[in-house]
């Protein structure tokens, strides 16, 4: 019989496992939600900015905290789910969009400080550890959201060997919690057109690793209808990739808590393709239509260089110039018009051009020497520049006796109807 100062030499003896095939017993993906989330496998979703990440993994959270239906139809048991985010504030970003969500906010936690000599920020490159013995506490955990993922790393986030040993301790915990690990980060700049596996951010090894990842990307809303966006399956190792869904952003005020408002995802249809057709097809669309903006926002400008004009007439303008009035709606947000309705009983809606920055260096107490479109109590305002020989207090004045006829013919203008309201 080996002494026990021989078999602590033997396990201390350097040598790599062999394991025989047939000792391996086959196993099925166990599917969190099937197709596009998988127990224990490392999951990406990467998109251009403004396209919700984020607010899609909190969709993600609600429904499984809940055990409501993701946009495929199918429910999850109810479970919990582990946050942890370097980018957004939990008070006043993700705790109001997984309240809009519905999520079950009892089976959600966010990763917090972590305690050893001196109270420091989480690291998720160094205390998963720390985390794995914290989550066994909670019970079972179906999910973790990493944001960004490349947080995970601690090394060069471009170099495929240490990006690999970064998220080799998460993965490793997400297969020993046997939770889904949703990474998320962003598409390179300057990469549309390209394989949606090449414009995840940094490594290639970020994909790589990925069992399955996801792309999001902004669609052209057609006439009448608000923007969209979709979610495509980039890869999948374990499933079938291609294919989707529509989705769009809706603002809510949470109900109990005034003042606070959030966004939250309103999934549309499911939609069929590789992701590279998909999203490629959106970005074309979005490229193409680029000139056509920049065209109405410059047609829109000229219409309102000389002040507010009645919406119906602006749809009339827009319709003899072949521009659509989706267009021109967009073209409105992009260069900051005001909507406001004029009048009492015949009242109509007019569209303005924002008020303009005061010019630096003007006297205390004189207007400024460009005045805005709407003035106090909502009365039209010149937007006249005065030449720079004049006074700039003198010069305000007669700008305002100039135009006096001008701010006579709009006498009556209202702003009882607030502006976010506006949708004609």
């Amino acid at each position: 019989m080996a002494s026990i100062e021989e078999m602590a030499a033997r396990q201390i003896i350097p040598h790599v496992e062999l394991i025989v095939a047939r000792g391996i017993t086959p196993e099925a993906i166990r599917w969190l939600w099937p197709g596009y989330l998988a127990n224990g496998k490392l999951h990406v979703l990467a998109g251009a900015p403004g396209t919700g990440k984020t607010t899609i993994a909190m969709a993600i959270a609600a429904a499984i905290t809940a055990g409501s239906a993701f946009p495929s139809g199918w429910k999850p048991k109810a479970g919990v789910v582990l946050v942890w985010s370097g980018e957004d504030d939990p008070k006043d970003t993700l705790i109001p969009r997984l309240i809009a969500a519905g999520a079950d906010m009892g089976r959600v936690y966010f990763v917090g400080d972590t305690h050893d000599e001196h109270r420091r920020p989480f690291d998720p490159a160094r205390d998963v550890d720390l985390l794995a013995e914290a989550a066994a506490t909670i019970g079972r955990v179906s999910m973790i959201v990493v944001d960004p993922l490349v947080s995970a790393v601690s090394g060069d986030s471009h170099k495929n060997a240490e990006v690999r040993r970064g998220l080799a301790p998460l993965v490793d915990l997400a297969a020993r919690m046997d939770a889904a690990l949703l990474g998320i980060t962003h598409y390179s700049k300057g990469t549309g057109g390209r394989d949606p596996l090449e414009r995840v951010t940094g490594s290639i090894a970020f994909g790589a690793l990925a069992r399955v990842v996801l792309g999001t990307v902004r669609m052209e809303a057609k006439e009448g209808d608000p923007q969209k966006m979709m979610m495509a399956r980039a890869k999948s190792n374990i499933g079938p990739d291609g294919g989707g869904f529509s989705y769009a952003f809706e603002q809510v005020e949470l109900p109990g808590h005034p003042g606070v408002s959030a966004s939250r995802i309103v999934w549309g249809a499911a939609v069929e393709g590789t992701a590279r057709e998909l999203l490629q097809e959106a970005e074309y669309e979005q490229d193409r239509q680029a000139p056509a903006r920049d065209e109405a926002e410059e047609f829109l400008r000229d219409l309102l260089e000389t002040g507010p004009m009645a919406t119906d007439d602006i749809k009339a303008e827009a319709k003899d110039a072949g521009i659509s009035w989706s267009t021109i709606r967009r073209a409105k947000e992009a260069i900051g018009a005001r909507p406001r309705k004029i009048g009492f009983a015949d009242a109509r809606w007019f569209w303005a051009l924002p008020d303009p920055k005061p010019v630096e260096g003007a006297h205390e107490g004189a207007h400024p020497v460009e005045m805005g479109t709407f003035g106090k109590g909502e009365h039209l305002r010149s937007t006249a520049r005065v030449p720079e020989a004049v006074n700039p207090v003198e010069g305000a004045h007669s700008v305002e006796d100039a135009h006096q006829n001008r701010v006579n013919t709009f006498e009556h203008l209202q702003d009882e109807t607030p502006a976010k309201e506006f949708l004609p």
